[in-house]
């Protein structure tokens, strides 16, 4: 999962463009890790928190993706004045502007509890993900300038193995203590003030856990303070607002931008489905917390895979390995929506191993020989990560309409199949990037 627009804006961001140069700043590898694993985690919450609110609030599929839809639009709305932000501020202080961004997003999960209002939910999960923009920003053309560009795409690789890990543990840890609370009776069955009573007494359980998140961002965000003054030679890309929107003029970084908006959202749509898919009859047939404990399987898969593909990105064409998942992406959905059973709800699961090298290959295969527009371009790549906002809430849609959860899935497959078309299409090094502009340097 990833960044928001104009998102290298703090400095060379490129990927893999061999033009970048490289920050001085011994040990940092290990504090950017610490970020994606921090998003990674509170990102993979939502898939939790979805199967709770759909129940409270007696939710449609298309409701309940309503969770990821007001998500995923923050990187849509505040990408390009995050990136500003991070631009003008730099990456630290720009990091620790997030951190405490994402606090305050958890805090509003109180009044939201409080009135038993989704809609204070939705408004919450906003802020919480405007946070999460803008630490983005700062994580993922940061951990491309710390070494050599000619490793730049296993490094990136590498730091998505560990927003793998934050959204492996978080989800087995939110599930016990979301999960775990629901009640006998159901939303369904109350009515009037009791049922904002027992709204209100069953999203505690939520409102717990993101206070947790809260008191720890703040911890982080002091750490992160200390260290404010420890970048040496960072340097900022002149531009402004949707200067790079002509890059989408070159097919190899218009197709990738697609494919990110592609891939995100099939990635989102399959992680939220999965409670309620492994609950029904024909499936696993289990309990609300058994079946969120498994997401921890979904996600680990892409966490085992990420650590792999930084090694196997080093001697395959990124593009062939790229291709290769998608396909295999596509393989285990037809098989999971034609069988029953253990091997219908695994080969669901299996899905985020296909997943693991997805993101940061597109990312650093479409903005390959950018130059010193990577800033420019990796911005307007990862605004696509709206896609997922929309995905979601289409594969709902379906869903709602079909009755049929292994029906929704075509949507998912369907962007997988062009993403595999992308890998094809870039296994090939790029020409040469546009022109630079000017720098000015903090």
């Amino acid at each position: 999962m990833a960044l928001a627009s104009e998102i290298g804006a703090t400095g060379d961001a490129a990927p893999a463009d061999g033009d970048s140069t490289p920050i001085d700043a011994p040990g940092l590898q290990g504090f950017v890790m610490a970020l994606f694993f921090i998003f990674g985690g509170i990102t993979s919450l939502n898939d939790v928190i979805i199967p709770k609110l759909k129940e409270l609030f007696t939710l449609n599929y298309t409701q309940a993706m309503l969770v990821q839809f007001c998500f995923f639009t923050a990187y849509l709305v505040i990408g390009i004045p995050g990136a500003k932000l991070v631009k003008r501020i730099g990456y630290m202080r720009g990091a620790v502007a997030g951190l405490l961004t994402m606090m305050v997003g958890c805090l509003l999960f109180i009044p939201a509890s409080q009135t038993a209002t989704y809609g204070l939910f939705l408004f919450a999960l906003f802020i919480l993900a405007s946070g999460v923009v803008i630490v983005q920003v700062v994580a993922n053309p940061l951990i491309s300038l710390l070494g050599p560009a000619r490793t730049a795409h296993s490094r990136l690789t590498f730091a998505q193995a560990f927003n793998s890990l934050g959204t492996t543990v978080f989800p087995i840890f939110g599930s016990m203590l979301i999960l775990g609370s629901l009640a006998n009776v159901t939303a369904a069955e109350l009515s009037g003030p009791a049922l904002d009573a027992y709204r209100t007494a069953e999203s505690q359980a939520i409102v717990h856990g993101y206070l947790g998140l809260a008191v720890a961002l703040v911890l982080v965000a002091g750490v992160v303070w200390m260290f404010r003054n420890r970048l040496k030679g960072e340097t900022h890309q002149a531009g402004a607002g949707l200067a790079g929107l002509d890059l989408l003029k070159r097919p190899r970084f218009g197709y990738g931008a697609l494919c990110i908006f592609l891939y995100v959202g099939a990635e989102v749509a399959i992680g939220s489905l999965i409670v309620n898919y492994l609950m029904q009859p024909g499936v696993l047939a289990l309990e609300e917390q058994a079946a969120g404990r498994l997401l921890g399987l979904y996600w680990g898969g892409a966490m085992v895979g990420r650590f792999i593909g930084s090694a196997v990105l080093r001697v395959i064409s990124p593009g062939k390995v790229l291709a290769f998942q998608a396909c295999g992406a596509i393989l285990l959905i037809l098989i999971s929506a034609n069988t029953v059973g253990t091997v219908s709800g695994y080969s669901l699961l299996a899905i985020g191993l296909m997943n693991s090298i997805m993101f940061p290959t597109i990312f650093t295969l479409a903005c390959e020989k950018l130059g010193a527009r990577s800033a420019d371009g990796s911005g307007i790549i990862n605004v696509a990560i709206f896609g997922g906002a929309v995905i979601p809430l289409a594969t709902g849609m379906v869903a709602d309409v079909s009755g049929s959860l292994a029906v929704a899935l075509a949507l998912p497959a369907l962007c997988y199949a062009i993403i595999a078309g992308f890998g094809i299409f870039a296994r090939k090094p790029a020409d040469s990037g546009p022109p630079a502009r000017p720098a000015m340097e903090r």
